[in-house]
């Protein structure tokens, strides 16, 4: 069971890791525009690499979180800050520009929060 929960935690980790980048590659971007062409790095700028980013940090989550449910603490609450966080995450439009860094914080908060909160359910299993 040991092996089963440090792949888990490292589920988690990656997680945290995937979200972290992403909260940083939104708040950032709009400072760094005009050099990313000439770095080459134009890609990162597109909105497609966004959906794709939240996308996996959404499914490495969903995989961390179910295997920390299924095997270890059977709670859904992590799912809720999972949900919450990857909704406030995917809507940082809907209050405008202004607003954009404010919301992709607080979603990422709730992405990250849910990680940890499956990494010390996991480690806090009395029956494994």
């Amino acid at each position: 069971m040991q092996s089963d929960l440090n792949r888990n935690n490292w589920l988690d980790k990656v997680g945290v890791a995937a979200t972290s980048l992403c909260a940083l590659h939104c708040i950032f971007l709009p400072v760094l525009l005009p050099l990313l062409p000439l770095l080459g790095l134009s890609v990162v700028a597109e909105e497609t690499f966004e959906h794709f980013v939240l996308a996996a940090s959404m499914l490495i989550g969903f995989i961390a979180l179910f295997t920390g449910f299924h095997r270890y603490h059977r709670k859904l609450y992590p799912f809720y800050s999972l949900a919450l966080g990857g909704f406030v995450y995917a809507s940082k439009d809907v209050l405008g520009e202004a607003y954009e860094p404010l919301v992709v914080t607080v979603g990422a908060i709730l992405i990250i929060l849910a990680h940890i909160l499956n990494m010390r359910l996991c480690k806090s299993c009395r029956s494994c």
